[in-house]
């Protein structure tokens, strides 16, 4: 999306600028789309104030739809977007809106509602689905008799809480009075197999719906269907530039430089965009899989209308790393092993969980052996889904480049080495090898329009990697605001993760601050969130003078003590209640001044 005019070549006055600023801040491309032909229909018509006035009165002539997505990945944006492609091209009147660009004001007078909602971790919301999941389970939320709805929620079976937002949205709709126009959907990893036949059936609920209230209309889509040359479905082969350890070698963690050429390609991408990586399972994991079931790789296997050789699906369209709970209910089933039963019941969750955690599936296949056929085994696993890589670069300085900052995944367990697949496909590339990718926009991560803005970036390990992409695009547009750095790491002398450049930042302005954490160079744990909270007087006058904070890293720990962290400095040094510096910090989550892209 290209940057908002200065407002001096607005033609409007000062403060309806400023309104028109405030207005657009946050807004990802559709709403932006929408938001303008909203206007345009406007500036069409002779007496515009009159006529809008005359449609707030007059009830609509035919039934809208709004289809309203929270992600963390993309998936359930991708999934939003085609169902609502999918609508307006069967001539229904469709809005599409992120979570928390949904005005929630006007929830109370939707009759047609498709959300789409991912479950992060353990039962949390997508970040950009917290304000309007709280506000759907609190107290303010209306009576809703007149809403007809359907809920697709996305998950892992991994986690106990599968799709336990999307749960909690369905039930409460209910509670509020709306009626269900299907049942809802969860969707595991393999988004694909329960989203498709759903979207259909909810496509054709609401079409029935729409032609009950009103013929259905001829529908011109504000925007064009454009179709990229490259897509997660159809991806770029990139070629590797660069591959290079930026970890020493005494480091227990081996962190790679990957630059990967985009030249030909037509991708363009911003700072907080992700480059998806199709990868390949490790050949010799293949080997291992083939010998312990005892199956030949060249045998011809057919799934679907597809038919091709079993190694094929296992090496490039089948997860090997990543073990799930219905691939445990089968082969529990298959090898009749008791002690598998005994974990998949409710009682014993916590050992399925840890089952799930530190095991592959060779692991599992070795520790309880079983006869699959190749069609049988190939049917119950998981597709192979692409990686998501924060891109640690900024095109304004790279050109044609994307580069990407990986930890390599490679440990020894139950007596064998074990790899992660994408972060293993592409540590083993060498020069000129090519990579399947395309780039995931993220518009929740966007640094901010005003460039005179202050921006924080806190981000251990390769959380760093969108930062740098940050402090290139800010050095190349000559933003005007300071940065301020948080990169922390075990070790100082083998961790510091592009330190050169951050220290070439600070000399050249670029960086007005750097603090780091580096954990186990002290007897005790120093981590990002210990030194925000040293610095938490200057961190929150930062924050009063309109700085954008982010974060990136890992979801599970760092984050929610980061999270901790800003609400006790506007405790501390804001003279706040708890309460109220809870609400604070969650209001610059909502204004978008505060954004996560964590894992």
């Amino acid at each position: 999306m290209s940057a908002t005019p200065a407002l001096p070549l607005i033609p409007l006055p000062e403060a309806k600028a400023g309104d028109l600023a405030r207005l657009v801040e946050g807004l990802d491309a559709s709403a932006l789309w929408w938001l303008s032909g909203y206007a345009a229909g406007l500036a069409s018509q002779p007496v515009a104030r009159a006529v809008s006035a005359a449609l707030a009165r007059e009830p609509a002539a035919a039934l809208r739809l709004s289809v309203v997505y929270g992600s963390q990945t993309g998936n359930a944006k991708r999934l939003a977007e085609q169902f609502a492609q999918k609508a307006e091209a069967a001539g229904l009147q469709v809005r599409l809106l992120r979570a928390d660009a949904y005005p929630t004001r006007e929830l109370k007078s939707e009759r047609l509602l498709v959300l789409v909602v991912s479950t992060q971790g353990d039962g949390d919301p997508p970040d950009d689905a917290r304000g309007f999941v709280e506000f759907l389970l609190g107290k303010r939320a209306p009576e809703l008799k007149e809403l007809k709805f359907g809920v697709l929620g996305l998950g892992d079976s991994s986690y106990p809480q599968f799709c336990e937002i999307g749960r909690r949205l369905d039930l409460r709709l209910t509670e509020l009075g709306a009626t269900r126009l299907l049942d809802r959907a969860d969707a595991d990893v393999d988004v694909e197999r329960v989203a498709r036949p759903w979207a259909e059936r909810a496509l054709q609920l609401v079409r029935d719906q729409a032609k009950a209230h009103a013929p259905m209309a001829t529908v011109t889509p504000l925007r064009p269907a454009a179709t990229a040359a490259w897509s997660r479905e159809k991806p770029f082969a990139a070629e590797v530039v660069a591959n290079q350890r930026i970890t020493a070698r005494q480091s227990d963690k081996d962190i790679r430089h990957v630059e990967l050429s985009l030249e030909g390609s037509g991708l363009s991408y911003e700072p907080g965009d992700a480059l998806g990586v199709w990868p390949r399972n490790p050949p010799a994991l293949v080997d291992a899989v083939l010998a312990q079931l005892k199956l030949d790789g060249n045998a011809p296997v057919r799934i679907d209308e597809t038919t091709q050789p079993l190694r094929l699906w296992l090496s490039e369209q089948r997860e090997l790393t990543r073990l799930s709970r219905p691939l445990i209910a089968q082969h529990a089933a298959l090898s009749g092993a008791a002690e598998l039963n005994r974990l998949l019941s409710p009682d014993h969750a916590a050992q399925l969980q840890k089952l799930l955690a530190d095991y592959q599936i060779i692991d599992l296949l070795r520790a309880w052996p079983a006869a699959w056929a190749a069609e049988e085994f190939v049917a119950a696993l998981r597709p192979l889904t692409p990686r998501l890589y924060s891109i640690a670069s900024s095109q304004k300085a790279v050109g044609d480049e994307a580069h990407l900052t990986v930890a390599h995944v490679a440990y020894d367990a139950f007596g064998s080495t074990h790899w992660g697949a994408a972060s293993h496909h592409l540590a083993s590339q060498t020069e000129a090898g090519r990579v399947p990718v395309f780039v995931e926009h993220n518009e929740r991560f966007r640094l901010p329009r005003d460039t005179s803005r202050d921006v924080v970036m806190i981000g251990p390990g390769t959380g760093v990697a969108p930062f740098r992409g940050f402090v290139q695009e800010r050095a190349a547009t000559g933003a005007a605001g300071r940065n301020w750095l948080l990169f922390g790491n075990p070790h100082a002398r083998s961790d510091f993760l592009y330190q050169l450049e951050w220290q070439d930042a600070l000399k050249r302005g670029q960086l007005a601050r750097l603090d780091l954490a580096f954990s186990r160079d002290q007897a005790g744990k120093v981590y990002v969130q210990h030194r925000l909270r040293e610095h938490g007087a200057e961190l929150y006058r930062w924050i009063e003078g309109g700085a954008h904070v982010y974060v990136c890293g890992d979801a599970t720990r760092m984050a929610k003590d980061v999270h901790a962290a800003l609400i006790e400095a506007a405790v501390t040094h804001g003279g706040k209640s708890l309460e109220d510096a809870t609400a604070y910090v969650n209001e610059l989550q909502q204004q978008g001044r505060y954004a996560r892209d964590v894992y």
